[in-house]
């Protein structure tokens, strides 16, 4: 007889309500509990393991997309632009998507093709964008094009990929876990002056001399920062200087945010991969051809900013978006993660 493997019952939730990333399986699963998905979408977060596309309308509006078109996804992420951008050619021309995640790449294109569109209309690649350039030389050039530059939802709410201060799990921070140091050995090879220019730097953090002062500290001591919470105890730490009043947490709260945003920025060398990106970006598109970038940082949008306004007085981008554009106070208020976006759009000549 072949061998019986035990039936392993899924994670319940432990009470009236899901605390911890593994038993929100609900939410992991949209199509069959799209109820659970649409309440909590209600309230203006993001379900776990989901992500909700931002700046949907903007986007389609810009890129006017015609049936018969072949267009790239730079970042596939959850794959909610690529699907709506694939609607749009109406099963004419064909769409290929980029995404450096191992982890969520596969789980994407099984989403994707069940929804219909395959590889008879879409091509994901496993490519970080900065090779934009050795992807067009073989696919493009495109009529369309969309980088999103935001970190998916997915990998933020996962415990294991140690995106959150907020929760338990190893300080990792790769877009791309099988390749490169993780955040804790990034931080154990840099020297007190670069912590503190890597915060400036990455999110103009104004502690950044006392948060690199308690890492160097704590090492020096024998103590370890190789988890998420044990960062976030440094970072408080480091802030302890300050009165204790009602603005503390939240000043606690977001010097978290900026300082594991500086660290992430650092080990996915995010500046330099855009840099890269928007090095390629005129190579790759058609004549004609339309970009759309999201960006959600001050640094990201200054190099597009930057490289669109040279590209146009060269006379490679026949228009660009002048002012940069924000998403609605509707859609902020329905998808709180949405609030920090700018959009930039170009148009080739």
């Amino acid at each position: 007889m072949p061998e019986q493997t035990e039936h392993k019952r899924r994670v319940r939730y432990k009470g009236t309500h899901p605390r911890t990333f593994e038993e929100k399986y609900k939410e992991h699963d949209p199509e069959r509990y799209a109820d659970t998905v649409a309440k909590v979408i209600s309230k203006g977060s993001t379900p776990a393991g989901m992500h909700i596309s931002i700046m949907v309308k903007e986007i389609l509006d810009f890129l006017q997309i015609q049936p018969g078109q072949k267009g790239l996804d730079a970042t596939l992420g959850y794959g909610g632009h690529t699907r709506k951008m694939l609607e749009q050619l109406g099963g004419q021309g064909h769409m290929y998507a980029l995404d450096v995640d191992p982890i969520e790449i596969v789980k994407t294109k099984e989403r994707l093709a069940s929804a219909g569109y395959g590889e008879e209309i879409l091509t994901i690649l496993q490519q970080n964008f900065a090779n934009l350039e050795t992807v067009a030389r073989q696919y493009g050039p495109f009529d369309f094009m969309l980088a999103d530059l935001g970190v998916s939802s997915m990998q933020i709410d996962d415990p294991k990929r140690g995106f959150s201060y907020k929760v338990e799990g190893p300080l990792d921070l790769r877009l791309d876990p099988e390749h490169g140091l993780s955040a804790a050995e990034r931080l154990r090879e840099l020297s007190r002056e670069e912590i503190e220019g890597m915060l400036v730097e990455n999110s103009d953090e104004p502690y950044a001399e006392q948060i690199a002062n308690e890492i160097i500290r704590t090492y020096r001591s024998g103590g370890r920062i190789d988890t998420t919470t044990e960062l976030a105890a440094v970072i408080e730490r480091s802030l302890m200087f300050l009165p204790e009043n009602r603005e503390k947490k939240d000043i606690v709260k977001k010097t978290c945010q900026r300082t594991f945003q500086a660290l992430r920025i650092d080990v996915n060398s995010e500046f330099e991969v855009l840099e890269a990106f928007l090095e390629a970006l005129p190579h790759a598109l058609a004549p004609g051809g339309r970009v759309a970038i999201l960006t959600f940082h001050s640094g990201e949008d200054r190099l597009v900013k930057k490289a669109f306004a040279r590209y146009h007085k060269e006379g490679i981008f026949a228009e660009i978006s002048r002012d940069v554009i924000r998403p609605s106070a509707e859609e902020c208020r329905s998808n709180g993660r949405a609030r920090s976006t700018k959009l930039r759009w170009a148009r080739m000549a």
